[in-house]
């Protein structure tokens, strides 16, 4: 046993496996994710250096070829271009065989050409980390036996199944299938738990997918993104640079009507707007059906599940004789009929592509009136707060 340079008790290893792949999931997040892919932040060559001189030794990853997937996967999200949708492939499919899935999408050159611009091809990248991806990973083993002996072959499996894992899998797989929303972006993505310390952050991937550009991956204050602690340290030791972190909302508690600054704040917050909307129509939904059912016997033999998903999408989705039973069921109470036709008139006010701001400025406070004489008292606070929006 006198190779073995590092002689530790059996928790020593465990606790050095975790460190080695916590420094793979921060060099993964800060320099692929947050700088690379979406230039969140800039880096310091010293600092840049070390993330890609790190990843080539314990996973072999080609930057253009993560960041152009990564880029493809916002561009194309749950679509069938999409290269790891669950909701296109299935969630067992990602979990199981993530790592298949990019390599997969790696070797599209389509790919790589169209979202692969901007990444690293100096002499380093073209010569050894992209040419001999492979060698790093070789290397990492010989330097793991050389550390901690035999117990070093299963701590460079560990390490060398933690990208796949975490990231190949349960990143795309699970955020994108089980958790919380904070926000309504297009797609599906969710924050898996809130705690974003195992994944570096990437955990709370709602949030990422609201706000695709923003270094800080956290926005609810129980919310812990370690990814952005270590940027910071990052920034105060002169080796980043933050470019972007995501709108915070200013509420103008003066404010009593919707104006050009209201206009803005809520197109900056947009996916909060929605977010907080659904939440209240969700609650005022399920109030008014669970009225409707005392006061009509007959209501409870309705289809409640499916009526409660029809009221929350666009009309055009559904066929005609779904229409038909929404309508019955709308006409049934006046505030689920006002809290509808509220909801799609809120989403055809931004969906007017030829309306000028003075004239959406006139749409939102309109919508806020109707919202404030609907006699929903949920309604009426959505709107009073909108309007401090600025």
């Amino acid at each position: 046993m006198h190779f073995i340079l590092l002689d530790l008790p059996w928790w020593g290893y465990i606790l050095a496996t975790l460190l080695l792949t916590h420094i793979t999931i921060a060099s993964m997040t800060i320099f692929l994710h947050r700088h690379q892919a979406h230039r969140a932040l800039e880096l310091h060559p010293v600092a840049s250096h070390f993330f890609r001189f790190w990843l080539w030794l314990t996973t072999g990853t080609v930057t253009k070829e993560w960041v152009s997937i990564h880029r493809k996967h916002h561009a194309k999200c749950e679509t069938v271009d999409d290269p790891h949708s669950p909701q296109i492939v299935g969630i067992k499919k990602v979990l199981l065989e993530g790592s298949e899935l990019y390599r997969k999408e790696a070797k599209n050159l389509e790919t790589l050409e169209k979202y692969g611009r901007g990444t690293p091809d100096d002499w380093l990248e073209c010569n050894l980390y992209s040419k001999h991806s492979m060698l790093g990973i070789m290397l990492m083993l010989v330097i793991d036996l050389l550390l901690f002996g035999p117990i070093g072959l299963t701590i460079w499996a560990v390490q060398m199944a933690w990208i796949p894992i975490t990231a190949a899998g349960i990143i795309n797989g699970a955020g994108h299938y089980w958790g919380y929303r904070n926000f309504q972006p297009s797609d599906a993505s969710t924050n898996i738990v809130p705690w974003g310390i195992l994944i570096g952050g990437e955990e709370l991937h709602n949030n990422h997918h609201t706000f695709i550009g923003s270094a800080k991956l956290s926005s609810k204050w129980y919310e812990i993104d370690i990814g952005w602690l270590y940027i910071r340290v990052l920034t105060a030791l002169g080796l980043s640079k933050i470019k972007r972190v995501a709108p915070k909302v200013h509420l103008d508690t003066t404010k009593t009507a919707c104006d050009i600054d209201t206009l803005r704040a809520v197109l900056a917050n947009r996916y909060e707007v929605r977010a907080k909307f659904a939440k209240i129509l969700k609650r005022t939904y399920r109030e008014e059906i669970t009225q409707l059912k005392l006061r009509l016997p007959d209501f409870g033999k309705v289809d409640l599940k499916r009526i409660k998903s029809w009221l929350h999408v666009d009309e055009s989705v559904l066929n005609e004789q779904e229409k038909l039973k929404l309508g019955i069921v709308i006409r049934t109470s006046q505030k689920l009929s006002a809290a509808y036709n509220l909801r799609k008139d809120f989403t055809a006010i931004w969906q007017r592509s030829t309306a000028n701001k003075e004239q959406m400025v006139k749409d939102l406070e309109n919508w806020c009136h109707r919202a404030e004489a609907s006699g929903i008292e949920a309604l009426q606070q959505f709107s009073r707060r909108l309007r401090r929006y600025g």
